[in-house]
């Protein structure tokens, strides 16, 4: 039953991605969704892959959500009067506990794509991430931002 779930998803995906949401396109996605969990059948166990959907579904959530209060944040400080005095800006190197390249890669992205945060560069070793913020409250705060939420949820996708 979970793998007619992954084909459904993947159809619906398939018509979000092609922006016409019909009978024939609809038929189309499951016809192409079936087509690629046939190929991926020995990589894609079903249960598994529900899991991983439903992580990358919490993650994208999670930088909707990221997304929304950043851009808040620095609306916010642009609009301030006197925006010197209340800049702090800071390069901080942020120990990694991602491994893979699939995995800083997105980790990197998500940080730069969040309002008021950079990544600049991977060490290499790749143990750390140099990320430019605006504002530094304090680094223990920014480090366990990042590793308790971005960081772990990608863990979780790639697990």
């Amino acid at each position: 039953m979970s793998l007619l779930l992954l084909i459904l998803v993947l159809a619906l995906i398939w018509t979000a991605v092609s922006g016409a949401f019909s009978g024939l396109n609809l038929v189309l996605g499951v016809t192409i969704a079936m087509l690629v969990t046939f190929i991926l059948r020995d990589r894609v166990a079903a249960p598994v892959a529900m899991r991983r959907l439903v992580r990358i579904f919490r993650l994208a959530m999670f930088f909707l959500k990221e997304l929304i209060i950043s851009t808040y944040r620095v609306s916010i400080l642009a609009l301030t009067p006197n925006l010197g005095q209340r800049l702090n800006p800071a390069i901080i190197a942020v120990p990694l506990k991602v491994t893979s390249d699939a995995e800083i890669t997105l980790l990197a992205n998500l940080i730069t794509l969040t309002p008021g945060t950079l990544s600049v560069d991977v060490s290499e070793n790749r143990a750390e991430l140099f990320v430019h913020v605006l504002v530094l409250d304090t680094r223990a705060e920014l480090l366990a931002d990042i590793a308790s939420g971005f960081e772990a949820r990608i863990a979780a996708v790639f697990a």
